[in-house]
């Protein structure tokens, strides 16, 4: 019989290699290389005896659309992410940093559900069941019907599940998916095959058995979930735990989720007693902050569906270095760049020779361009050393000629605000012209900042940086 070779091919330019490697020479991409057997593959010589198939009952697009049944864990910020909680059925990937709180937080969840009359597995491949009933301890979940086990073979964790003598559990949860490996493999657990395989026979387990199963995955320097990308297209959804280990509290971010939204969040705070859920993030994340000190700016911000209020902090200070240094926390550094730019070019304002630093109170991360003008707002602040008018909320968006456009759902960042008592709001113009298949939103728009104007929420819009420039010159104390 010929020996079987093995040889691993990326999956972006199927360049081939002898021999595994983080990174592919030819294109570039990390943890691309994915093992293939001699004979498997696109073009290869089909094995003798294979089935020749079956023909599949093709439907039209249109028909009846059933709502997916989901299982309510009661932590209603996890739900929140998971599109309104755990579809029977689905395969859930929660990566996070070392540390970060996953283990405790799908070990809270697990004993919710468990609470709630359903049957919950979950399987350690990393801690003992002597840690694990100490972690249970802590969090005072120790009476939790939760059925634990220390296994790492893929095997005897599929034989366990499909015990006859007892029900189909509805949710199983790995703690972790690097730490798993199969029998039918020479490779070692951790490796490229390994993690694939073990992910690919849970998933397959999950859909055939209508069992939810949710795995833990480690990840690497970057932040990036690690193993073969291939795990996150397998899976339903990806979950990201989020958070600095100066802080108290944690992010559970949704970047991908075939049952519900994506970049929706949920807010905890870590404790004595574990993690405790945020009902309203924007008090946490603005804090006891003092309204009167210069280079702060509240940015009203969206984060999937929920409002979100973070304070954008701004120190410009002169320097006599020949290149200015420029520090960001929370936001891109190549957008803080083009806003110095701007200002410069169209306000005069002299940033270039000045040390910047850029921080978003409270660790949170923001993407959004939305922040723009709440960014350039805190910079005028922090070079005048006079505060922003008190109560006030800044969001839009700012383009290289320095006109401003208005963002998504202003309505909802608008509502956010008028809750936590704020008074007035400087945004984008809403009358601005648009595409025509912007234009209905745009007098929905208007509408909304009329209607909450009327509710006691001053809105005042701007045009260009230089109108935000003068309104704040003008109002500042």
């Amino acid at each position: 019989m010929a020996k079987t070779r093995t040889s691993y091919v990326c999956n972006q330019c199927r360049t081939s290699y002898n021999k595994w490697a983080g990174r592919c020479d030819n294109c570039g991409e990390w943890n691309s290389l994915e093992e293939q057997s001699e004979g498997s593959g696109i073009g290869a010589t089909p094995i003798k005896g294979a089935s020749k198939g079956r023909r599949i009952e093709l439907v039209p697009l249109h028909g009846d659309i059933v709502e997916a049944p989901r299982y309510k864990t009661g932590i209603s910020e996890f739900d929140r992410v998971a599109g309104g909680g755990i579809v029977p059925g689905s395969a859930l990937l929660v990566g996070g940093d070392p540390g970060i709180g996953k283990s405790t937080l799908l070990l809270q969840v697990a004993a919710k559900l468990a609470d709630s009359g359903k049957r919950v597995v979950y399987i350690s491949g990393e801690e003992a069941i002597a840690q694990v009933r100490m972690r249970a301890e802590r969090l005072k979940i120790q009476n939790s019907a939760v059925e634990l086990g220390a296994e790492t073979n893929l095997s005897n964790i599929i034989a366990t599940l499909d015990d006859p003598t007892k029900p189909k559990p509805a949710l199983v949860i790995i703690d972790s998916i690097q730490t798993m490996w199969s029998d039918n493999l020479d490779s070692p657990p951790g490796t490229v095959s390994q993690v694939r395989t073990s992910s690919q026979t849970l998933i397959r387990y999950a859909k055939a058995h209508n069992v939810a199963v949710i795995l833990v995955g480690h990840v690497t320097k970057d932040g990036q979930i690690a193993g073969p990308r291939v795990i996150e297209h397998m899976v339903d959804a990806v979950l990201y735990f989020e958070g600095e280990r100066g802080h108290q509290y944690r992010i559970l971010r949704g970047v991908k989720n075939r049952f519900g939204a994506t970049d929706e969040i949920g807010v905890f705070e870590m404790t004595g007693l574990g993690l405790a859920e945020v009902t309203n993030p924007s008090e946490l994340f603005l804090g006891d902050r003092d309204g009167q000190t210069p280079g702060a700016a509240v940015f009203a911000g969206m984060e999937g569906t929920r409002p979100l209020l973070v304070e954008i902090q701004a120190l410009v200070a002169e320097t006599s270095l020949a290149t200015p240094r420029r520090a960001v926390v929370g936001w891109d550094s190549s957008r803080l760049a083009m806003i110095l730019a701007v200002l410069d070019a169209h306000c005069g304002l002299g940033l270039s020779k000045h040390d910047v630093y850029l921080n978003v109170a409270g660790g949170l991360k923001i993407k959004e361009p939305a922040a723009d003008m709440a960014v350039a707002a805190a910079l005028i602040s922090s070079i005048s050393q006079k505060p922003l008018p008190k109560g006030t909320i800044i969001f839009g968006e700012i383009a290289l000629s320095g006109a401003t456009r208005n963002p998504s759902q202003s309505a909802a960042r608008l509502k956010e605000a008028e809750k936590l008592g704020f008074s007035q709001a400087i945004i984008a113009n809403l009358h601005q012209k648009k595409p025509k298949n912007e234009q209905k939103g745009a007098k929905n728009g208007q509408k909304t900042a009329e209607n909450e104007q009327k509710m006691g929420l001053k809105v005042a819009e701007v045009n260009h940086l230089m109108d935000l420039v003068a309104k704040l010159a003008a109002n500042m104390t």
